[in-house]
């Protein structure tokens, strides 16, 4: 069910992601990434364009995988939603931001090829960081024996 807060957002990776763990021991990793949009002004028939800046935030296993696989410059794809998140500065002044946390990263196949490692899974974990208390399996699934049925 949608809340009506989702984005996907794809573009390139503006630093490098920065690990780091809370108090708890529970992994996050932020980075900027840079969306470019171009469009031809009707009027001039002039291309013009506009670059959209968003920090990106994301937990659990998913933070750990990120910041081994991504450097500033790669192309990717994240879905998430947005969060506001406030604070009070050494001034004493309330400040405000809003980031994009991560439902999923992966990286774009437009420009760039990529090859993929499955880690093996951990226990105790929730099904949106793809936990399970079996390990991943690199085997095909199996033949669809459904008979005549479509397999859907």
């Amino acid at each position: 069910m949608s809340n009506g807060n989702n984005v996907t957002l794809v573009g390139n990776i503006t630093r490098d992601p920065e690990l780091r763990f809370t108090p708890t021991g529970q992994a996050t990793a932020s980075f900027g990434l840079a969306v470019n949009r171009r469009w031809q002004n009707r009027q001039t028939q002039e291309w013009e364009e506009a670059t959209s800046f968003f920090d990106v935030v994301c937990w659990r296993e998913m933070a750990e995988n990120t910041s081994e696989s991504l450097v500033r410059g790669s192309r990717v794809i994240v879905t998430g939603r947005l969060d506001q998140r406030s604070w009070e500065n050494a001034e004493g002044e309330r400040r405000s931001k809003i980031e994009v946390v991560a439902d999923e990263i992966g990286p774009s196949l437009r420009w760039a090829t990529v090859e993929i490692t499955k880690n093996e899974r951990r226990e105790g974990g929730d099904m949106s960081g793809g936990s399970s208390n079996r390990p991943a399996s690199n085997e095909p699934a199996p033949a669809y024996a459904g008979g005549d049925e479509e397999p859907f």
